[in-house]
């Protein structure tokens, strides 16, 4: 079947290494910035590598908007609907059909479908989107996968990818896998920072540099802040003071996917967007017009207290790979400019990355699941 030719983007010079590493062996690590294209280039560069065969691709994203818009945007490229060539599988919601050679699944939906059957029939590799973040559910997948790799299938190729990920790291545990490297994104991106005056909320700082943002750049804006109740809050501030052809758009994990959907798209012609979002939007997606990024340099991340046996949100510093990360968000399809509210100074104090979710969360699920697969001492 003859398929449209794919976009040239910076990933697309590494793919003939990326196709020779996973012809002459079973792993790969992929490490791009933001931008390059790895995402939606990746599984489709693949689609006739002769390992594949008759089997499919899994390719794992962190979040549910993520996975819709990577299966949508592979979808497109090949000028089809999702649910064709390219499907995708998460929690109460499945597009594929008997074409599906890409199967794009949030990370929870391995872990299923290796604990249902280990063997994972049908599946010729499993791709590991933004690895870097360390959840707790694709930590768990990558190790079935091993497992599974190492004891029932050989000829499974896995491909761990990340815009920020210490590729020598992840190689040793894929047993040296080859690291391969995409330098430069797809457009640049011009860092500034702009410090948060002491005492002022986070909300006032945010509604004023978004307000400044609106007044001396063009295109949409994209506003990273910790929680829904700081995406409200901003919101309200910025009623009335923002020119009435710019659309204020929440993003969060409590929206339902009509909703965050909207908040992707493009704003119509002749109107702006200003989409108010948490990490959600930090990776895998592009928000077409977007061309300024606003970073509170904070997150929300759930810790799990053992002496109570409850799991709190915790408003945290971001590391510099999600920093990175929200950076490339203003450089996707246009030259853009990424704001931060902070001292250029307090970047090297930032961690290198966030921690691992395994270190923090409650892991009476992990056991569970660890017992279902046979596991019941996870320390051996």
């Amino acid at each position: 079947m003859t398929r449209k030719p794919l976009p040239e983007l910076p990933v697309s010079a590494v793919l003939p290494a990326l196709s020779e590493a996973l012809g002459q062996g079973n792993s790969a690590v992929l490490v791009a910035p933001p931008g390059a294209g790895k995402t939606t280039l990746v599984p489709l560069a693949l689609l006739d590598a002769p390992w594949l065969g008759t089997g499919k691709i899994i390719l794992l994203e962190p979040r549910r908007l993520a996975a819709r818009g990577a299966a949508r945007r592979m979808a497109e490229l090949l000028g089809e609907e999702p649910g064709e060539t390219v499907g995708y599988a998460m929690r109460m919601e499945n597009r594929t059909s008997a074409r599906t050679k890409i199967l794009v699944v949030t990370e929870g939906v391995l872990s299923r479908m290796i604990l249902d059957d280990p063997e994972l029939p049908g599946v010729s590799a499993v791709f590991f989107d933004e690895f870097h973040e360390r959840s707790l559910d694709g930590d768990f997948g990558l190790a079935l996968a091993l497992d599974v790799q190492g004891a029932l299938r050989p000829e499974l190729r896995l491909l761990v990818m990340s815009a920020t990920l210490d590729g020598g790291r992840v190689s040793r545990l894929l047993s040296g896998a080859p690291v391969i490297e995409s330098e430069g994104r797809a457009f640049p991106v011009d860092i500034r920072y702009d410090e948060r005056p002491a005492g002022i909320a986070i909300e006032d700082a945010m509604a004023k540099a978004i307000r400044t943002a609106l007044a001396d750049e063009s295109g949409s804006v994209l506003a990273f802040l910790p929680g829904q109740r700081e995406i409200e809050r901003t919101a309200e501030r910025l009623q009335g003071r923002v020119s009435a052809a710019t659309d204020i758009v929440p993003l969060y994990g409590m929206l339902d996917n009509k909703a965050q959907d909207a908040a992707i798209k493009p704003a119509p012609s002749g109107r702006r967007k200003v989409v108010l979002a948490t990490s959600i939007a930090e990776t895998s997606i592009t928000i077409d017009g977007v061309r300024v990024v606003i970073d509170s340099g904070l997150s929300r991340l759930p810790r799990y207290e053992p002496a109570s046996g409850l799991t709190r949100l915790e408003t945290v510093r971001v590391s510099k790979a999600s920093a990175d990360q929200r950076a490339g968000r203003a450089g996707r399809t246009q030259p853009g400019v990424a704001i931060r509210l902070w001292r250029a100074e307090q970047t090297a104090a930032l961690p290198a990355f966030t921690p691992p979710e395994i270190l923090e969360a409650d892991l009476s699920g992990l056991m569970l699941d660890c017992a279902a697969f046979g596991v019941f001492d996870p320390v051996s």
